[in-house]
């Protein structure tokens, strides 16, 4: 382990490899459900599932590899669930996937270009500390939300949007018995409280299958919870299908290039660009807020090489046949348990890495028992709302904007994206315009613009894509 510990610096981080291994294995379990969900969601735009998973895989590898060697942080990447809808449901009905991948390939390129000029870097140091800490608690609230919805805890409701599901159900309930479990584990202080707490859920649940109360109906979203291949016969290991006719050559190849207009293309490259620096932002500002990663000056060490990786991922992962890479949220599960460095991520990848050859294996992996995890980090996330002073109208504010549009609009940067305004139309209008820096101004020109641009541009995409 001393090779590892040159490189990762984690008696340094006050941290030890067990403690970085087991840390890299939680987030993994609370993020492998995007193996499934992104090639079904890629799938509905033409592409091939099967490909997808091969592409989804080997990304998020090669990604969270970047952010563990480059950037030594504990943070995973993939495929980014609201990013690969708008490339699915908006760009490709009316462009084909080819011409969105191609967007998405730009993008990247982008984002590479930009980690040069250090913009995004001032983009991040420039945001107030009130602003950090309510990003923590929002994004806390944000996976609490999805941990409730995985488990079955809430449900869509036309009525009231959501509403209580049924607590009866078989796995809600494992979901909730999960919850009790991880608890548990977390105030006798067991090391490894929310890995193991999965693992024993899971356990559980194959238990309920092996007698029979537990029945795989896929239709209804659920599935075996053993290994089994793609003919539902019991399996360990998968040779990953080939990616050679959605890779980015194959979208070159047979793109309708002449049929988009540049003023077409351009704002769905900016779509994309744009969710995906800000939701990068607003997670990174989050989760190491809460790994109390920051400096004194707010500042998060390594941020650069973080951003790079995070860029590399997506040009990477377009040039393999799939939707925008990004940061993901899920990575506070992993911090939670005490990862502190590059070593969780390198256990990341190398696991994402693995499932191309063990997918049936990690593709058993219950959203219900990964649910439980995420609402407990729910929890830890929202400690940071300490640090925010909600008398304070002028700062309070806009923190509880931030924070309660997160979830509600079940985005990362559209929950910046409000509290930045408010934080500076606050500012403006009460006289204080000298107290704004011409960066926070820059960025929220920037968030105007992505409101009036975004909502032209959905418009102008649904209604000629029929939706």
């Amino acid at each position: 382990m001393e090779f590892f510990e040159k490189i990762f610096k984690m008696r340094e981080h006050n941290t030890t490899p067990a403690a970085e291994i087991i840390a890299g294995v939680t987030t993994f379990m609370t993020m492998v459900y995007v193996l499934a969900v992104n090639p079904n969601i890629l799938g509905d735009a033409g592409m091939d599932a099967g490909a997808v998973f091969t592409a989804t895989a080997l990304s998020a590898g090669i990604a969270t590899l970047c952010m563990a060697f480059f950037a030594n942080l504990p943070f995973g990447l993939a495929a980014g669930m609201g990013l690969n809808s708008f490339f699915a449901y908006s760009v490709a009905p009316k462009y084909g996937w080819e011409a969105a991948l191609i967007a998405v390939f730009i993008e990247g390129v982008i984002f590479i270009l930009l980690s040069f000029v250090n913009a995004r870097e001032i983009v991040f140091n420039s945001i107030p500390q009130t602003l950090k800490s309510s990003v923590s608690v929002g994004i806390g609230l944000f996976i609490c939300f999805i941990g409730l919805k995985n488990g079955g805890v809430i449900v869509t409701n036309p009525a009231t949007s959501v509403a209580l599901g049924s607590i009866t159900s078989l796995t809600t309930m494992l979901c909730i018995a999960g919850l009790i479990i991880m608890v548990i584990m977390l105030i006798k202080r067991v090391k490894g409280a929310l890995f193991w707490g999965i693992l024993i859920t899971w356990l559980i649940g194959v238990f309920f299958q092996s007698i029979g109360l537990y029945v795989p109906d896929p239709d209804a979203g659920q599935f075996s919870l053993y290994p089994v291949n793609s003919a539902g016969e019991f399996a360990l290991f998968s040779l990953p299908p080939s990616i050679a006719d959605i890779n980015l050559i194959s979208a070159f190849d047979s793109a309708r290039l002449g049929d988009i207009g540049i003023l077409d293309f351009i704002p769905i490259v900016f779509a994309f660009l744009f969710v995906d620096v800000f939701d990068t932002i607003g997670t990174l500002l989050g989760v190491s807020n809460k790994a109390n990663m920051l400096d004194d000056s707010g500042r998060l060490p390594r941020l650069k090489p973080a951003l790079l990786s995070d860029a590399i991922g997506t040009t990477v992962g377009a040039f393999l046949g799939t939707s925008t890479v990004t940061t993901y949220v899920e990575s506070a599960a992993g911090v939670a348990e005490g990862g502190r460095t590059g070593m969780t991520a390198l256990t990341i990848g190398s696991l994402f890495l693995l499932a191309l050859f063990l997918a049936p294996v990690f593709g058993a992996i219950p959203g219900f028992a990964t649910a439980s995890a995420l609402i407990v980090v729910g929890l830890y996330m929202t400690e940071a709302i300490r640090r925010i002073d909600f008398t304070d109208f002028e700062e309070g504010f806009p923190a509880f904007l931030c924070i309660v549009m997160m979830p509600f609009s079940y985005s990362v940067s559209d929950g910046l994206i409000f509290g930045v305004l408010s934080w500076v139309f606050i500012k403006v209008l009460c006289g204080k315009s000298r107290s704004v820096s011409i960066t926070m101004y820059v960025i929220a020109a920037l968030f105007l613009l992505k409101i009036i641009w975004g909502d032209y541009l959905a418009g102008a995409l649904f209604a000629s894509s029929g939706y």
